[in-house]
């Protein structure tokens, strides 16, 4: 499946440019290859990514490519995932959660 415009892949070089400085809230998910439930929650974001175009971006943390991100947002358990507005965090929540409930979590904000 081929990435929604609306997704990206995260790093200390693109965070505060495609994060930060988003013109729309940006759902993070912070991840690791290793973390089953992270696995599981993966391809329903990156379903959902389509139908939120426009009113939310997904960006995919990887916890052990970044560190220094999931310091920052005091990560202690993944899937951690943050809604940011204006470079502030106005949600989130750890833990699998199927695309429905996600969906209707950002509807809130979008």
């Amino acid at each position: 499946m081929a990435d929604a415009a609306n997704t990206i892949n995260v790093t200390t070089d693109n965070f505060d440019r495609d994060v930060v400085q988003s013109s729309v809230p940006v759902l993070i998910d912070f991840w690791a290859a290793w973390c089953p439930p992270c696995r599981m929650l993966k391809p329903e974001l990156q379903a959902l990514a389509p139908e939120m175009e426009g009113r939310v971006k997904f960006a995919f943390v990887d916890v052990d490519a970044s560190p220094e991100i999931a310091s920052a947002f005091a990560v202690r358990g993944i899937p951690a995932l943050f809604l940011m507005k204006d470079g502030e965090v106005i949600d989130q929540w750890t833990g699998f959660m199927p695309r429905a409930a996600v969906k209707a979590r950002l509807e809130q904000h979008a």
